[in-house]
C-alpha cells in the first residue's frame, strides 16, 4: 500500500494520450449500445469485488471501446487529487484522456463547468475528506444551477469504486463515478452528465494499465515524474481494500516505461519515481521469449497467499534498464513489499549511481502473531533478518516504513513489540496511522475491530514519538557530513532559503547563497531547481536536515568523488 499522503491540488505533470492503443489489447466491459446510463431514480447494483471481474474475464465478456473524439467536450474541468502519488498519476493520465477529447482545464473553480475529484479509499479519514469537500461544493453547484450555468461534479479513483450507490444517491449531488480503470471511459460519462442523468462506471479490468497514455512536461521548473509501472495488488492483506478498488496485478510493458523516462529525461526531469501498489512485484508477460522464466525467489522467510508465478520480465530487469538511460536522472521506486527483494535488485541498488539508496520497507506491526492476522507473510524475525540483509548490501541505506496502531486484536504487549521494533530499526522517515476498518476486506468479515479509540490514539501517539526520537538520532548521524542535495526550489518558510531532497529522500534546507560550481566554472552561480549541490549538515531534526552550500555539482561527478 502506497504512503497516504494529501496530494497538490494542481498535478505537476500532464498527460496526453499517444495515438492509439496496443493492437490486441482487451479492455474492461462498457455499457453497450443496448444499455441504458445509470438515471437519478435507477436501483444501482452493488460494487464488484475480485469475484465479479474474474468472472466476467473468464466469460470473455465483450469490451467495446469508445471511439476516440465521440463525445466532444466543450467546457472547461477543474480537478483536485486526494491521496497517494498513485492517485496524482491517476489525475494525469484522467487529464489526458479529457483533453484528448477537446476540454480545457482551469486551477480557477468558479469558471469550472466540470470538478472531478480523484479519491483515496484506504482509510476513513480519506473518505471524510471528500464527503465534507462536496458539501463545499453542493451551495457553488446550486449557485450555478439558479444562474442557468450547471457545475457536473465526479468523483473518480478508489472511493468510486468502493462507494459508487452512496456516491450516486447521497443527496443526488454527484453527476458521474469512474473507478481507477473507467478513465477511458469519462467522456462518455460526461455526455451522458450533460443530458441531466448521472453516469457510473466502475468496472474493474485485467489488463488495463494505460501504456500507450504518456505524460507531457508543463510544468515551469518541474524536476521530479512520476511514472506508473503496474496497478492493482494480489497480496490481499487483510486489511487492505487495494485489492477490491484497484484490481489485481498487472505490469505495463517495459517498452512502453523506458519510453516514457526517456521522453522525461528529454524534458529536463531530474528524477523519477516508479510507482505501484506492489512495485517490485513488476512482471511484464508481453515478450513471448520471457513467458516461460521461473518464477523469482522471495525474500528468506517470507510467503505468500497466492502460488509463484512465472514468467516475465521482473523488476532487476527494469530498474536496469531504466538507470542506464540517464546517468544525471535519480530513480526512487514505491511502494514495495518486503517479500519481493531478491539481492540481484539489492545489488543493481548498490552499484548504481542513479538508484537513490533509499528503501520502503513497510513492516505494518512489530508484532508476529498480529502480522500473522494481518496476512502479511513473514514474522518479526524474518523482517529484522531482511533489513539487516539490506543494511550489508547497501551501506547507509536510508529506510522507511508504514505502521498500524491497534489493528484487530492487537493486546499491549504486541503494540510495545512494534515499539521496539521502531527503536531497533531506527527508520529515517515512516508513515504510522491508526486502524480504520474497510468494507469488503478479510478483516471486516473475520476479525473484529476491538481495540477502543481512545486506546488507538494513544498507541498511535505512542509510536509516533518514538519514532521521530529515533529518526532525528538517525539523521543527527548526518551533521558534519556532505549531502548530494537535488534541488526542489525556494524553502516554504523563508524566500532566503532553498529546499531539496538527499539521496535518502530526506528534505534538506540551506540558504539561497552564491556557490562555486565544481564543473570548473570560475563564475559564481546560485543553485536553481533541478540542479545538484552538495551541502554540508550542520543540524538534524526528525524530518529535516540543515545544511551549508559547498558548491553545485552533478550526480555522475558526485558519484565519482566519493
Amino acid at each position: 500500500m502506497l504512503p497516504w499522503r494529501r496530494a497538490p491540488r494542481a498535478a505537476g505533470l500532464l498527460r496526453a494520450a499517444a495515438a492509439a492503443p496496443r493492437p490486441g489489447t482487451a479492455r474492461r466491459a462498457r455499457c453497450g449500445p443496448g444499455e441504458r446510463p445509470v438515471g437519478r431514480g435507477a436501483a444501482l447494483p452493488a460494487g464488484p469485488d475480485l469475484r465479479h471481474f474474474l468472472r466476467g474475464a473468464a466469460a470473455g465478456e465483450p469490451r467495446p471501446e469508445p471511439q476516440p473524439g465521440s463525445a466532444p467536450g466543450t467546457g472547461k474541468v477543474y480537478m483536485e487529487t486526494y491521496g497517494c502519488q498513485m492517485n496524482v498519476n491517476d489525475t494525469e493520465i484522467a487529464w489526458a484522456i479529457l483533453q484528448k477529447n477537446g476540454y480545457g482545464r482551469t486551477k480557477d473553480l468558479d469558471e469550472a463547468d466540470v470538478v472531478l475529484l480523484v479519491t483515496c479509499s484506504v482509510r476513513e479519514k480519506a473518505e471524510q475528506a471528500i464527503w465534507n469537500r462536496l458539501r463545499h461544493l453542493k451551495a457553488l453547484k446550486a449557485r450555478r444551477q439558479q444562474a442557468r450555468l450547471p457545475l457536473r461534479i465526479g468523483i473518480l479513483g478508489c472511493m468510486a469504486e468502493r462507494l459508487k450507490e452512496e456516491i450516486l444517491h447521497r443527496e443526488k449531488l454527484v453527476d458521474i463515478v469512474a473507478g481507477p480503470d473507467a478513465y477511458r471511459d469519462l467522456p462518455r460519462l460526461l455526455a451522458v452528465a450533460e443530458s441531466g442523468q448521472q453516469a457510473a462506471n466502475v468496472l474493474l479490468s485485467l489488463d488495463e494499465t494505460y501504456a500507450d497514455i504518456l505524460p507531457v512536461q508543463t510544468s515551469a521548473g518541474g524536476t521530479t515524474a512520476f511514472v506508473s509501472i503496474m496497478r492493482g495488488c494480489d497480496n490481499m492483506c487483510s486489511y487492505c481494500i487495494v485489492p477490491f478498488t484497484r484490481g489485481r496485478e498487472r505490469s505495463r510493458p517495459i517498452a512502453s516505461i523506458l519510453q516514457e523516462v526517456r521522453m522525461l529525461s528529454d524534458q529536463g526531469v531530474k528524477e523519477v519515481t516508479l510507482l505501484g501498489q506492489n512495485v517490485n512485484s513488476f512482471r511484464d508477460m508481453s515478450e513471448v521469449q520471457f513467458q516461460s522464466a521461473a518464477a523469482p525467489v522471495l525474500s528468506r522467510g517470507f510467503s505468500t497467499v497466492y502460488k509463484a508465478k512465472p514468467g516475465g520480465l521482473r523488476f532487476a530487469h527494469l530498474l536496469d534498464q531504466v538507470s542506464r538511460i540517464d546517468p544525471e536522472m535519480r530513480i526512487r521506486f514505491t511502494s514495495p513489499h518486503p517479500k519481493d527483494f531478491p539481492d540481484e535488485v539489492l545489488q543493481l541498488i548498490r552499484e548504481r549511481h542513479n538508484i537513490c539508496k533509499q528503501l520502503h520497507l513497510p513492516a505494518q506491526s512489530g508484532s508476529t502473531r498480529v502480522l500473522e492476522a494481518m496476512r502479511r507473510g513473514y514474522t518479526r524475525e524474518a523482517y529484522l533478518e531482511l533489513v539487516h540483509h539490506v543494511r550489508e548490501c547497501i551501506p547507509g541505506v536510508s529506510l522507511s516504513s508504514d505502521f498500524i496502531a491497534g489493528f484487530c486484536g492487537e493486546r499491549e504487549e504486541d503494540h510495545q513489540q512494534t515499539v521496539s521494533l521502531l527503536r531497533e530499526v531506527r527508520y529515517n522517515i515512516g508513515f504510522l496511522f491508526a486502524y480504520s476498518m474497510r468494507q469488503k476486506t478479510r478483516a471486516y468479515h473475520r476479525l473484529q475491530d476491538d481495540v477502543p479509540a481512545d486506546i488507538k490514539k494513544r498507541r498511535l501517539e505512542e509510536l509516533i514519538t518514538v519514532f521521530r526520537e529515533e529518526a532525528a538520532r538517525a539523521n543527527e548521524a548526518m551533521v558534519g557530513q556532505s549531502q548530494l542535495v537535488l534541488v526542489d526550489g525556494p524553502s516554504k518558510r523563508s524566500v532566503l532559503e532553498l529546499c531539496g531532497r538527499n539521496d535518502g529522500n530526506i528534505k534538506v534546507i540551506f540558504p539561497d547563497a552564491e556557490i562555486e560550481d565544481a564543473a570548473g566554472c570560475k563564475a559564481l552561480v546560485r543553485a536553481q531547481p533541478g540542479d545538484y549541490v552538495l551541502v554540508k549538515v550542520t543540524s538534524a531534526s526528525s524530518q529535516t536536515l540543515k545544511g551549508v552550500l559547498l558548491c553545485r555539482t552533478t550526480l555522475s561527478c558526485s558519484a565519482v568523488c566519493h
